[in-house]
């Protein structure tokens, strides 16, 4: 059941969001448009890699027993004739390998006067006693039909590059969208801050962690802090996932949570018991879109991100519930009795610059700590998320 109304722990906040959300539907795209999303069914190869038996290194393809007689090269994109004993031809790496050869003989391991071919000084003891001596046997890396990448992977640059290997031209993707709603009049676009004014982190934060989860940027837009600003913007932006920045406590200008219950939303998250980052929300509105409700502190702002977001996204894309991996503390940790503390550590120390509104010591740090409420102690294993 959802955890709302009341802070839910921090645990319990990341399983609700994995639960609030289902799979998008899947589409199909050329393999040069999928980078960075999900994909949606398992990925088979159209054929052998290799295709066939290939050099592994540049020098000659021999036939039989040393000397052998030079009689021709063969480059890569071309299909060779078979080659008889005593035959050598130059062969270049991944060039396909002539029927009939024992192996291929490394150039510089070769000793070629004009036209005959042997076995050079530099060669090691043994050389030719190898079948199949520096070739890549056909299917060696996978055959025709064999899954490569299983459903639910991300399509990050060399699984892009595998895909394309294995003669793929396009693939099933789910890649859900997203809107970012920017609240707060107090905020710069740019430039440094000034006149009581921040500037704006949050928002470029999102725009470059948002597609590093697979999501597609629908829409990004500063909204002013007015209810009918907010209820005007909610109403206009599309996606399956909407993020806020701000107006997620109860503050004077703070009006996310009455836009949330006028528009007939179901709060599934409202609070977590965690530092920093307490004020973060999740809802449900009527039309099925999931918003999440970022705190308007950096440090505070990615805490949500880590605890709701990345498992809304998860579900979204038919993915298994996010799992943090674990890391092993150099140091005593403090944390509240009353919360779980996330904190940005580097080689298991905390690092600094770690505030609430801080981005500094987060820009350094190599994952985050998931310290449990009560703290923990120097050498003891925690939860740990990673960062993009």
């Amino acid at each position: 059941m959802p955890c709302a109304p009341g802070p839910c722990t921090w645990e319990q906040a990341r399983r609700e969001a994995f639960r609030s959300a289902e799979p998008v539907p899947a589409c199909e795209v050329p393999l040069g448009a999928a980078a960075g999303a999900v994909l949606a069914a398992d990925a088979a190869a159209r054929s052998d890699l290799p295709v066939a038996d290939t050099a592994a290194m540049d020098g000659w393809a021999v036939a039989g027993p040393p000397p052998w007689r030079i009689s021709g090269e063969v480059l890569a994109g071309t299909v060779p004739q078979p080659l008889p004993p005593g035959e050598a031809v130059t062969i270049a790496t991944g060039a396909v390998v002539p029927p009939g050869v024992d192996g291929v003989l490394r150039r510089e391991w070769g000793d070629r006067r004009g036209d005959l071919l042997e076995v050079g000084a530099a060669a090691p003891p043994g050389v030719l006693a190898r079948p199949g001596r520096d070739v890549r046997l056909a299917g060696s890396e996978c055959r025709a039909g064999e899954v490569v990448l299983p459903a639910g992977s991300r399509l990050n640059p060399v699984a892009l590059g595998l895909l394309a290997a294995c003669g793929l031209d396009a693939v099933p993707i789910r890649r859900a969208r997203v809107a970012v709603l920017v609240l707060g009049d107090e905020l710069l676009g740019s430039g440094p801050a000034r006149e009581g004014r921040p500037r704006d982190a949050i928002g470029p934060l999102l725009g470059a962690w948002l597609p590093r989860l697979g999501l597609s940027l629908s829409s990004s837009r500063r909204v002013p802090d007015t209810r009918a600003g907010l209820e005007e913007a909610l109403a206009a932006c599309g996606g399956e996932v909407v993020v806020t920045t701000g107006s997620t406590a109860r503050g004077p200008v703070d009006h996310l949570h009455a836009v949330l219950d006028g528009a007939g939303a179901r709060l599934v998250v409202d609070g977590v018991a965690v530092r920093p980052g307490h004020p973060q929300v999740l809802a449900r509105l009527p039309d099925g879109r999931i918003l999440v409700g970022l705190p308007g502190n950096p440090l505070s702002a990615v805490s949500a991100v880590l605890t709701l977001l990345e498992p809304v996204v998860a579900a979204l894309h038919g993915q298994p519930e996010p799992q943090p991996g674990r890391l092993r503390l150099a140091v005593d940790v403090t944390a509240g009795a009353d919360a779980t503390r996330l904190i940005p550590v580097r080689d298991g120390r905390p690092v600094m610059f770690a505030g609430p509104a801080m981005l500094r010591g987060l820009a350094g740090a190599d994952g985050v700590a998931v310290v449990p409420p009560g703290g923990a102690r120097a050498g003891d294993s925690v939860a740990a998320l990673a960062l993009p």
